[in-house]
């Protein structure tokens, strides 16, 4: 790009200079009205001549820059870029350009994968900027996940050839939206529960799988002894469950019946307590046959602002939760109401996230 200051004798004279092909890179603004007259990033015609030289007397500048072959111009660019981004996979769809702009939002409800590195490898480039929502966050069809554009009003195609090549080559997708595959949960209870509460935990359980596509097999409301929780557990993997939710317990305890009959139905624990608050008393553990046993400590079984609403969804989404997952909540596990936007929008369906104008 060449960078051009236009004057009034580029505009008017015996030999004026070209306008044709020109493109801004400010707003100009009608000096009779004081609207915008020519938006940033516009490609000027020969049609514009007489409008920017009024502007000019009115002492405005006008800067542009001519385009060398090769050039993008920010719309095609940001829109390149975001079809790169999402590749082939589905579950994520690009909009249309607004301010020279390309958000992309999700199409289904899942988990949003994004990977950091990929992102951070992408801005290292001159003029490419790609922005997206926290990796692992719980998405509504119609939620903006990531956005993409360009710093100047145009940019090489070399540099967007070498992106697009980079992300066609490298392992797994930059972004995706991974779908919550349908579960059949079985939900042991050792924590003896008032028959109030007992409704009223039984049903926020069942609205919360119902929002991942999953249901419940059965509550086993048993008493809290080893031999119990080993047959509840046994007998619930035999029905056809492929998601067991312990309620109840004291993880703290090394005698807790929970921890002790895990044994007892070939089960281990992956991580005793996760490093956030609130939800210090969760774990997570797997059958040898692979079934993810979530726990719900106390604090969790009625509020969704919990550490389980945090992996539930990683669950959800057919992901194995390893103990460097869990580890990794420390960073951010701070939880409290300025938090709400990571949990799942249990009371929603669809986004409706329009795009902000500039």
């Amino acid at each position: 790009m060449h960078p051009v200051s236009l004057t009034a004798a580029d505009l008017g004279g015996a030999s004026p200079a070209p306008v044709a092909g020109l493109v801004l890179t400010h707003t100009v603004f009608d000096p009779a009205t004081g609207r915008r007259r020519f938006r940033k990033g516009q490609v000027l015609t020969e049609v514009d001549r007489l409008a920017l030289a009024a502007c000019l007397e009115a002492g405005m500048p006008i800067h542009a820059v001519r385009l060398e072959p090769g050039d993008v111009l920010e719309d095609p660019a940001a829109q390149r870029l975001a079809a790169a981004l999402i590749g082939e996979g589905d579950g994520i769809a690009p909009r249309k350009p607004v301010q020279s702009r390309v958000n992309m939002e999700a199409t289904r409800k899942g988990l949003l994968r994004v990977d950091a590195e990929a992102v951070i490898a992408l801005n290292r480039r001159d003029g490419i900027g790609v922005f997206t929502a926290v990796d692992r966050l719980p998405v509504l069809p119609g939620k903006v996940v990531a956005g993409a554009k360009i710093a100047p009003v145009a940019i090489p195609g070399a540099v967007l050839d070498e992106a697009e090549s980079w992300l066609a080559n490298r392992p797994g997708p930059a972004l995706e939206v991974k779908p919550f595959i349908p579960h059949r949960a079985g939900v042991i209870v050792t924590e003896g529960l008032d028959p109030r509460v007992r409704d009223r935990f039984e049903e926020a359980v069942r609205r919360k799988l119902a929002w991942y596509g999953s249901e419940v097999l059965h509550f086993d409301h048993i008493p809290s002894n080893p031999e119990a929780v080993a047959h509840a557990a046994r007998a619930l993997l035999a029905d056809g469950a492929d998601l067991l939710l312990s309620a109840g317990g004291n993880m703290m305890d090394p005698l807790d019946p929970t921890q002790l009959a895990l044994p007892a139905f070939d089960a281990e624990v992956v991580r005793l307590g996760a490093p956030a608050h609130p939800g210090s008393m969760f774990w997570l553990g797997y059958t040898g046959a692979g079934v993810p046993i979530v726990n719900l400590a106390s604090c969790s079984m009625y509020s969704r602002s919990t550490v389980a609403d945090l992996v539930l969804p990683w669950v959800m989404a057919g992901e194995h939760v390893t103990a460097d997952d869990l580890a990794a909540l420390g960073y951010g596990g701070l939880l409290d109401r300025t938090t709400s936007w990571r949990f799942p929008p249990y009371e929603a369906e669809e986004a409706d996230e329009p795009d902000d104008e500039e």
